[in-house]
């Protein structure tokens, strides 16, 4: 009978402990359970406290005054080489040359670009025979802009920092203004409209680097990094909106007053096209 009881004990003992070992397991299992709730209430937060600040962050950004809103009312530095009330006029080409060719582009206009590729040669070769003189004004509709009314869009900033890119450049020389304007436009450095890869000093700096007088030169860098010609780029932008040729679009090209166009009605996007409505307009 004692060994019985005994063995009766033990085992009541037994089942008292595995109960108190479960009890407390289970003790542990709610423990860790809460404070697993309580870190993921609390990332939670963070993530909206994040959230609510990246919000908060980028309303803040659209509202401040972009950089170019706070050049419009820098004073106007006009780039060596140029005439004209701020420098806005743009002559390039032999003084002997009679007559003079605007030629109406965007930086970043793909249609310009095409036009520079097939045609560009031939612009170059009419002005060193002293045909006509051509004179550059410059648009930024691409970035969205409207500077007749005053107003930067939000499409970009690529076509303004070429433009002002593109005074220094030509602050430097004529000729290096247009081999530079023909590096941006070719088929190696000029972007897809929707890449707005002009905006960046660097990326201008590198099609610079292809142009023998601009290569590491320092005032060019100077002047683009410092954006001493910003101000007349968006100048020069507004001079594009307001223009008196009735000329809306890029490329554009006006020889007396008269907007060139082909028989079809039509840019002359080929050379023997601009060739026929240049020597026409030549001969008028």
């Amino acid at each position: 009978m004692e060994k019985t009881d005994m063995s009766k004990r033990n085992n009541q003992a037994a089942k008292t402990a595995a109960r108190e070992r479960l009890r407390i397991e289970r003790e542990r299992e709610a423990k860790r359970a809460k404070v697993k709730r309580q870190v993921v209430v609390a990332c939670s937060l963070v993530a909206v406290l994040a959230a609510a600040g990246g919000i908060g962050y980028a309303v803040v950004q659209a509202n401040k005054p972009s950089q170019w809103e706070a050049v419009k009312s820098d004073k106007i530095v006009a780039p060596a080489n140029t005439s004209g009330k701020d420098g806005l006029t743009v002559l390039v080409g032999k003084d002997s040359a009679k007559k003079t060719l605007k030629m109406y582009e965007d930086p970043r206009c793909p249609v310009c670009a095409a036009f520079e590729q097939a045609v560009g040669t031939t612009v170059e070769k009419d002005l060193a025979a002293g045909k006509y003189k051509v004179q550059y004004i410059g648009g930024t509709f691409i970035d969205g802009d409207s500077l007749g009314s005053g107003k930067i869009g939000s499409g970009g900033e690529g076509s303004k920092s070429a433009m002002s890119a593109m005074g220094a450049a030509l602050n430097v020389s004529p000729d290096a203004f247009m081999k530079y304007k023909t590096a941006l436009y070719s088929t190696k450095f000029h972007p897809e409209e929707s890449q707005d890869k002009f905006k960046d000093d660097a990326y201008l700096i590198k099609v610079a680097d292809t142009v023998p007088e601009l290569k590491g030169n320092a005032t060019f860098r100077n002047a683009l990094k410092k954006g001493t010609y910003d101000a007349w780029a968006l100048a020069m932008s507004k001079t594009f909106d307001t223009n008196k040729d009735g000329v809306t679009g890029t490329p554009s090209f006006v020889m007396d007053g008269k907007i060139l166009k082909t028989a079809q009605g039509s840019q002359p996007m080929t050379v023997p096209d601009f060739n026929q409505v240049v020597g026409a307009a030549l001969k008028g």
